[in-house]
């Protein structure tokens, strides 16, 4: 059979298109692949050339693509996804490690139950780094992060892992004492999640007694609420455990959503397209 008069074009160039489709310009296209702006140009001009039609509308201060361009454009993302998901599959298993970050009340309530699962992904070493108290930054680096937020992070992969609910909790031991609920101690613990005041502005309820214990970590002012030491507002998806167990009681029936909740966030160094899908399984 005679060979075919077409010939694909050089992957840099394809992967320079893409790049400048993205970004909206040459420059920013130049500054993500670590070319030169005249070197995007260049071999932009050398892919019309061979294709034999404009790609872009050349503007003063930015480009726009064109018909040609706008209908190649999915198929060359699609090709590049491919090619990349390929590669992750035959040749980046041999990763061999994970690392997840973390603060320790979502490690100890969250990870710790699902460690099995995490481990078969890690497929070697399986590094879990509790968070300094009060570093709230999600660099996308090659650390899997789960941070506190509304989920606008701009990581590659990103996962809520739950939608949060708090309500108030008890030990057993303070829920069978006299009187209603709201006149016992009260518990606080510092940081993004409505406290109190959220409760009662809410609800209706009086802002008093106020809190006798504040904590700055969720997991030391559960402790204390196991304990027996008074009322804490709490995320009831974290504390399913306890309240199935038999450690803590609901006492209201009336729930708080809020709008933020705990993400799995992370960039293409951290995890493979194929570990991300198996990682959503486990932790959601």
């Amino acid at each position: 059979m005679p060979e075919s008069l077409f010939k694909t074009p050089p992957l840099e160039w394809i992967r320079a298109f893409e790049a400048a489709a993205r970004c909206g310009s040459f420059t920013a296209a130049a500054a993500e692949t670590g070319l030169t702006q005249s070197a995007i140009s260049q071999r932009i001009g050398q892919l019309e050339k061979q294709l034999g039609t404009s790609l872009f509308f050349r503007r003063a201060r930015a480009i726009e693509l064109t018909v040609d361009g706008e209908a190649w454009l999915p198929h060359v993302r699609l090709a590049l996804t491919t090619l990349r998901d390929s590669s992750e599959a035959l040749f980046g298993s041999g990763r061999g490690q994970m690392a997840i970050s973390a603060s320790q009340s979502i490690i100890e309530l969250w990870l710790l139950p699902r460690l099995e699962g995490l481990g078969r992904i890690a497929e070697g070493q399986l590094s879990i780094q509790t968070m300094v108290l009060g570093a709230h930054e999600a660099d996308v680096d090659d650390v899997i992060r789960i941070r506190y937020g509304a989920g606008g992070w701009p990581h590659d992969h990103k996962l809520k892992l739950f939608s949060e609910q708090i309500a108030p909790l008890a030990s057993p031991e303070l829920a069978g004492c006299e009187g209603h609920w709201t006149d016992w101690p009260r518990i606080a613990c510092s940081g993004s999640r409505p406290g109190w005041n959220s409760w009662a502005t809410r609800f209706g309820i009086a802002t008093t007694p106020v809190p006798h214990l504040r904590f700055d970590t969720f997991l030391s002012a559960l402790g204390a609420a196991r304990a027996g030491m008074g009322v804490i507002l709490a995320s009831l998806p974290l504390c399913e455990r306890d309240i199935r167990e038999g450690r803590l009681v609901r006492l209201s029936d009336e729930t708080m959503d809020h709008h933020e909740s705990y993400w799995a966030i992370a960039g293409s160094d951290a995890i493979t397209r194929p570990q991300w899908s198996e990682l959503v399984k486990v932790l959601a």
